[in-house]
């Protein structure tokens, strides 16, 4: 019996009082597979380019030493690397993003489908039930994107502050990394300075990072969205598909929100990781987590260096999650196998 079906008959005792009219989901079990990733795909490859620049300003403020506004780096990409230099390390990160991407919605459709049948046959509420299946979900699904995505990550990034001049000006202990012409350089580099061990360079805080986030985001998206549906009053449960965006976007952006405020110092830390070498003896190695905060500390400002990049990264959480969870709404909507 998929989630759906049992999520209906939940509903069928709850009283007429707490119903919430609420479009009804689609279950993975309805989904048709090759249409979900193959538009997957080429819908958030789309998103992806979209967005990449404020990755770039939120990537170089964090790796920063000093504190350097969002304009400031934009006016010096554009003088000095043009418009290319918004874009470094895309291809890399392009094409990390689609098995990334495939891996994360296969694992959040699974665990939220299996997840929210078992929470539904204990007894739990459908409001619990959904939000302890996309919290779940959201945890899963992070994990198992982060396996691909580090390495990734790791590479474009590095890519992505090439050609930052205040970099040059470091800190003692603190390095910038080699030079790297382009996404395979960097790998080839990589992996002959540091080995396989040098591409999940912050992992483990990686894993610190995505997995509650997503966890949270999830849970508190599948809540908002509920809480703000309550307040709509619509005869016979119609559905709006324009009114579905609108909820979808607004409950996307108030849950990314949070996300990004409490996430970011570990998110700033986890960049340096990847980003940044340390120094000792005239010999360049990977940066420790207490060299990574540290510098960081050195730099001044305290807590607040942590939180270089919030802005950018904010604006990126928000945009991405709004345009996320609408793009993927839409394609579960596409790829819905015909009823017969």
């Amino acid at each position: 019996m998929s989630l759906a079906t049992l999520m209906r008959e939940e509903k069928r005792v709850t009283t007429s009082s707490s119903q919430v009219h609420k479009p009804k989901d689609t279950d993975w079990q309805m989904l048709d597979k090759s249409r979900f990733f193959f538009l997957g795909a080429a819908l958030f490859s789309g998103v992806s380019t979209a967005l990449y620049p404020i990755v770039v300003l939120k990537t170089r403020q964090q790796v920063s030493p000093t504190r350097v506004s969002c304009a400031n780096i934009s006016l010096a990409i554009a003088r000095h690397e043009g418009l290319r230099g918004f874009y470094k390390g895309f291809g890399t990160s392009l094409l990390g993003t689609i098995p990334a991407r495939a891996l994360y919605m296969t694992a959040l459709e699974i665990t939220k489908s299996s997840v929210g049948q078992a929470t539904v046959r204990l007894g739990f509420s459908d409001t619990t039930a959904t939000a302890v299946a996309n919290g779940a979900a959201g945890l899963t699904s992070a994990m198992a994107a982060q396996v691909v995505w580090t390495p990734i990550d790791v590479v474009s990034q590095r890519l992505m502050v090439q050609g930052d001049l205040s970099l040059n000006k470091h800190l003692p202990g603190v390095i910038n990394s080699c030079r790297y012409s382009n996404g395979i350089d960097a790998f080839r580099k990589i992996l002959y300075t540091d080995g396989p061990r040098g591409f999940y360079r912050g992992f483990g805080i990686s894993i610190l990072t995505y997995a509650p986030s997503n966890a949270v985001w999830w849970a508190s998206y599948s809540l908002a969205q509920r809480s703000i549906w309550s307040r709509f009053k619509r005869p016979n449960g119609q559905e709006d598909s324009c009114g579905s965006v609108v909820v979808q976007a607004m409950s996307a952006a108030t849950a990314s929100g949070c996300s990004a405020l409490i996430t970011m110092p570990i998110d700033t830390i986890k960049t340096r990781l990847q980003v940044l070498d340390a120094e000792e003896n005239g010999r360049r190695r990977a940066m420790t987590m207490m060299q990574a905060v540290k510098s960081l500390m050195r730099e001044g400002g305290g807590v607040g260096a942590c939180y270089r990049g919030l802005g950018p990264r904010w604006v990126s959480m928000s945009m991405s999650a709004t345009t996320m969870i609408t793009t993927y709404e839409f394609l579960k909507r596409l790829a819905t196998k015909k009823q017969k």
